[in-house]
């Protein structure tokens, strides 16, 4: 079988199962630089002060695949809830098999809502340049590469723009991080949950060849730099469950018009995967849910 990078399997989407056979073996071998690399760094100077009353916030972080980034959340203290998503693109193209071709704006992104009366914006933006992923890194995280996997810190106020500014301008003055952090601050545009398989994955699938070797050692980071913030027990989404066939994530609808799926059929056969990869992986079940028929750009009329 010919072998292809871990990037073009994840462009051509679904969750597969066998990311070491399909790529190689390479997966096996390559873990995150943030995961190796999670260091101490200092508290941001400027924080969000707390509102009087507040029992609840929101932050929307980006820091490559969402799996370890919002796994990494779930074991934070103060947080109660952490939600895989897309932000930064139209909600019409909020699908992981659309979003996974680069085209469309979005990054994987977790929602985090948190009680700021426990943990502060700012203490949540420094575990998430220390551990949950490696903010020097442009366009990518480990082996995933593409502006889906981008660094962005998506900010829901002027006060968290403040901080997260801030913050960077910090850092990087002080030399905390070994590059200058690639981070962008971008507005909210609207954040998407994404699809249910893809909810709780950490948690859920523990020996995945990808989370055992890119994303546990970033909870392991946090337990052993952030042992305060720490809670063994993650705050789960509970509409997850394991990764099995998803009947009823078949279809999405913001795939119902002809041209998304035509976009994405194409996009699926430009990766050039082979037939034992469409017949054996989740890719297959979910190409067939959506119509797709291999050596066709035909949008057919989902089942």
């Amino acid at each position: 079988m010919q072998a292809h990078s871990p990037n073009l399997l994840r462009v051509a989407g679904g969750v597969l199962l066998a990311f070491g056979l399909l790529a190689g073996g390479r997966y096996a071998v390559s873990r995150s630089t943030a995961a190796e690399e999670a260091r101490i760094i200092p508290a941001p100077a400027v924080d969000e002060p707390a509102a009087a009353g507040a029992t609840s916030e929101v932050a929307v972080l980006a820091g490559g695949c969402f799996w370890g980034v919002q796994g990494v959340f779930q074991h934070v203290k103060g947080v109660t809830s952490a939600v895989s998503g897309y932000d930064g693109g139209a909600k019409e193209t909020a699908h992981y098999l659309i979003v996974g071709t680069g085209t469309t704006g979005h990054a994987e992104s977790v929602r985090v809502t948190f009680d700021p009366r426990q943990i502060s914006y700012g203490r949540l933006l420094q575990i998430y340049f220390s551990v949950a992923h490696d903010p020097t890194q442009l366009n990518r995280q480990g082996p995933d590469a593409g502006t889906q996997y981008r660094s962005a810190i998506f900010v829901m106020s002027p006060e968290q723009e403040k901080v997260a500014k801030t913050y960077i301008a910090q850092l990087d003055a002080s030399r905390a991080l070994p590059a200058a952090i690639a981070t962008k601050i971008e507005p909210d545009r609207g954040f998407v949950a994404a699809e249910t398989y893809h909810q709780d994955f950490l948690t859920l699938n523990p020996t995945y060849p990808y989370i055992l070797f890119n994303d546990i050692p970033k909870v392991e980071n946090l337990k052993k730099l952030f042992p305060e913030a720490y809670r063994a027990d993650p705050v789960l989404t509970r509409v997850s469950r394991p990764l099995v066939r998803h009947t009823t994530d078949r279809v999405p609808p913001r795939l119902s018009r002809p041209q998304d799926r035509a976009l994405l059929f194409k996009n699926v056969e430009r990766a050039d995967l082979s037939a034992q990869a469409l017949s054996s992986e989740n890719l297959a079940l979910e190409l067939v849910g959506i119509g797709y028929t291999r050596g066709s750009h035909d949008a057919h009329t989902p089942r």
